[in-house]
C-alpha cells in the first residue's frame, strides 16, 4: 500500500487538473493568432515576421510566443482539437511534478498531503481557466529550472550548464525566459550572502544571456524582448495588481493561499529569532536563496495577476517543508492518505457521470456575428475590441482584416490602444479611430458607450444584434437581405477551428 500511495496521489492530481482545463467556457482569446503563426511555420515553412491580419499600420512582427503556436499547431493539425485540452492538462502535471521532485531534493520524502496541494491547484485554476495558453511553458520551464538550480546547489555544478540549451528552448517558446535568467541570478546572490562558491552561477547566467541571440529576428530580438518585459500594460487585466480595484473580489483562493502562507513563514521566521531557546545564531543556518525566491516571486504575483503562477509554484516547492513541521505533523497518517482516496473517488465520479465537449464560447466570442459575415460573403476592414481580433481573423481572414488583436506591442505601434479605448468609451477625440483608420465593419458589445453612439449615426446599418453583440456595416456593404446564422450551438463547436487561411 506504501508504493500504492504515491501512484494514487499523481493520478487524483492529474485527474483534478484534466477536470479543471476540460471544464471551460471558451479558449484562450490569444489562442488564435498563436495557430496561425505556427501553421505559418508548420504550413508555410517560415516564421512570420511581418503581419498579414490587419489593415491598420503595423512594424515589425516580433512573435515572441511563435514556438508555443508551432506546438499548438502540431497538436490540433495531427490530434485534434480535444489534444489542446490534454496538451494543458500534461504542462499542468508536470509543473506539480517537477514541484513534488524539488521537495525531495529538500529533504522531504513523501510530499503526499493533498490538503497542502488543494489550495495551489484551486488559486491556479483561475489562472489556468482557459486552454491554453503560451505562458503555460514558462511556468513549466521555470520550474525545470527551480529542480536543475537545486540540484546544483547541492553539488552538482556541471547540471547547470544544461541552462543554457534549456533557455534556447524557452527563448523560441516564450517570452517569459527572462524568469529563467531571474533565476540563476537569484541563486548566485544567495550563494554569495552563504559565501558559497558561485561563479559557475555568473558563467551560466552570461552563456544563457548570449544563447538568446538563437532566434529567428536575432539581436534585434533581444531588445524587444526586455522591452515587452517591464513595458507597463494597465489596459490589460492580467497586468493589474491582485489588490487593484478591478481585482479586489477576485482570486480569493490564491488570496486565501496568501494569507496562510504569511501565517506559516511567520512561525519560521519566529523560530529563527527565539534569542531565549539560544537559537539565535540558526539565522545562519536559515535558506537565504529560499527567502529570496519567495520575496521575488511574492512580490511579482502581488503587482501582476499573471505572475501568480510564478509564486505558487515557489511556494509550494519551498514551504511544503514548513507545513509539514507546523501542521501536518499533527495529523493521522491515515487522515492524510484518506482525503487523497475520497478525492481520486470523486474525480472518479465527476468524469464518469459528465460528458466533455469543447467550448464553443458562445457568449464571449461574437461567434454568430462572425457567422453572419461569413455565410452573406461580406469582406472588408472590421474594428472590434482587440480581444476578440486574434478569433475573427482565424475565422474570417483572408476576406476580412482586423484593427487590432492581443498580440498588443509585438505587432502594433503604441498609439493603437489608446484610439481604441477613446472610440469604446466615448472620450474626446473618441471619432478619430474612424477617420484614422476607417473600418466597413464594426463589431461592439452592447455594455460600452459607443453602442448607443452607432445606433444614432446614420451611415452605420445595425445588421445584425445577439445577447452580448452588434455588429454595425457601412452603408456601402448594406444588402437588402441576409442569410441569418444559426442558433444551433453544436455547429459552431464542430465548426470552430474552422479557417480558410492557406499558407
Amino acid at each position: 500500500m506504501k508504493k500504492v500511495y504515491p501512484f494514487i496521489f499523481f493520478i487524483t492530481i492529474l485527474l483534478v487538473l484534466f477536470i479543471i482545463s476540460a471544464n471551460v467556457n471558451r479558449f484562450d482569446f490569444d489562442l488564435w493568432a498563436r495557430l496561425i503563426a505556427g501553421m505559418g511555420v508548420i504550413d508555410g515553412h517560415q516564421v512570420l515576421k511581418t503581419d498579414i491580419l490587419s489593415y491598420t499600420p503595423t512594424h515589425t512582427w516580433w512573435d515572441h510566443e511563435y514556438g508555443s503556436g508551432v506546438v499548438f499547431y502540431i497538436f490540433l493539425k495531427y490530434f485534434g482539437a480535444y489534444s489542446l485540452i490534454l496538451l494543458q492538462t500534461v504542462i499542468c502535471f508536470l509543473i506539480f511534478f517537477f514541484v513534488t521532485k524539488i521537495i525531495n531534493i529538500r529533504g522531504q520524502k513523501e510530499p503526499y498531503n493533498f490538503l497542502f496541494w488543494l489550495f495551489p491547484i484551486i488559486a491556479l485554476a483561475e489562472n489556468f481557466g482557459s486552454p491554453i495558453r503560451c505562458h503555460l511553458f514558462s511556468f513549466l520551464l521555470f520550474t525545470i529550472f527551480l529542480y536543475i538550480l537545486e540540484h546544483v546547489r547541492r553539488g552538482n555544478t556541471k547540471l547547470i550548464y544544461i541552462l543554457p540549451v534549456l533557455t534556447v528552448i524557452w527563448n523560441n517558446l516564450h517570452g517569459g525566459v527572462v524568469a529563467g535568467l531571474g533565476l540563476i541570478a537569484m541563486f548566485g546572490i544567495g550563494e554569495i550572502i552563504e559565501k558559497k562558491p558561485f561563479k559557475h552561477y555568473i558563467t551560466a547566467g552570461i552563456i544563457s544571456f548570449a544563447a538568446l541571440i538563437i532566434n529567428p529576428w536575432g539581436w534585434e530580438y533581444i531588445k524587444f524582448l526586455l522591452m515587452a518585459n517591464f513595458m507597463p500594460r494597465p489596459d490589460v487585466a492580467e497586468w493589474w495588481g491582485i489588490f487593484s480595484k478591478h481585482q479586489l473580489l477576485n482570486q480569493i483562493p490564491f488570496k486565501i493561499m496568501l494569507s496562510l502562507f504569511l501565517i506559516l513563514e511567520s512561525l519560521v521566521l519566529t523560530k529563527y529569532y527565539r534569542v531565549s531557546e539560544g537559537l539565535n545564531n540558526r539565522w545562519k543556518y536559515f535558506d537565504k536563496t529560499k527567502l529570496i525566491l519567495l520575496i521575488v516571486t511574492l512580490y511579482l504575483s502581488i503587482a501582476h495577476v499573471k505572475m501568480i503562477p510564478f509564486f505558487v509554484i515557489t511556494f509550494c516547492a519551498y514551504c511544503y517543508e514548513d507545513f509539514k513541521e507546523y501542521i501536518e505533523i499533527k495529523l493521522p497518517k491515515n487522515i492524510i492518505n484518506l482525503t487523497t482516496y475520497i478525492m481520486f473517488a470523486v474525480c472518479i465520479f465527476a468524469l464518469s457521470v459528465k460528458t466533455y465537449e469543447l467550448p464553443a464560447g458562445d457568449y464571449t466570442y461574437p461567434i454568430r456575428e462572425v457567422e453572419f459575415l461569413k455565410i452573406n460573403n461580406i469582406k472588408g476592414n472590421i474594428l472590434a475590441n482587440f480581444g476578440f481580433g486574434s478569433y475573427i481573423s482565424y475565422k474570417l481572414y483572408p476576406h476580412n482584416k482586423i484593427f487590432m488583436d492581443g498580440r498588443y506591442e509585438e505587432v502594433y505601434n503604441d498609439d493603437m490602444i489608446p484610439l481604441l479605448k477613446k472610440f469604446f468609451l466615448i472620450k474626446p477625440g473618441w471619432d478619430e479611430v474612424l477617420k484614422k483608420y476607417p473600418p466597413d465593419i464594426i463589431l461592439v458589445e452592447k455594455d460600452y458607450p459607443i453602442f448607443m453612439v452607432l445606433n444614432r449615426m446614420p451611415e452605420w446599418n445595425k445588421a445584425y444584434e445577439s445577447e452580448r453583440f452588434v455588429l454595425y456595416l457601412n452603408k456601402k456593404l448594406t444588402q437588402n437581405s441576409y442569410i441569418q446564422p444559426t442558433d444551433n450551438l453544436d455547429y459552431y463547436k464542430n465548426t470552430l477551428f474552422d479557417t480558410d487561411i492557406k499558407f
